[in-house]
């Protein structure tokens, strides 16, 4: 059966934790930049659970706060970075940079 994993945001509201069974397994971190960006700085899931899909879950609930504040996403963090690499559907939201 598979577990559970559950995320809440930090009190701070800069990042988010992800548990199962009240376990730490895992947690994203971010800074704001102005007034509409969000920089993902830091992405850390336990040995057993890396290949599992609770790192782009934490991603994806990053970026889903960012939609919902209407910011765009650095990620910084190389984990991040590639998971924006791989997947389209952060497109809307990566942050280019234009001069």
């Amino acid at each position: 059966m598979a577990k559970e994993i559950t995320y809440t945001i930090f009190t701070n509201g800069l990042g988010f934790n992800a548990d199962c069974d009240g376990r730490h397994v895992g947690e994203i971190t971010f800074v704001r930049s102005g007034l509409d960006k969000f920089i993902i700085d830091h992405t850390a899931v336990d040995g057993e659970f890396q290949n599992t899909g609770v790192g782009l879950d934490l991603v994806r609930h990053v970026c889903e706060l960012a939609r919902n504040q209407h910011r765009k996403v650095i990620p910084l963090c190389p984990f991040a970075a590639a998971m924006f690499r791989r997947y389209s559907e952060f497109d809307d939201i990566r942050f280019y940079h234009t001069r």
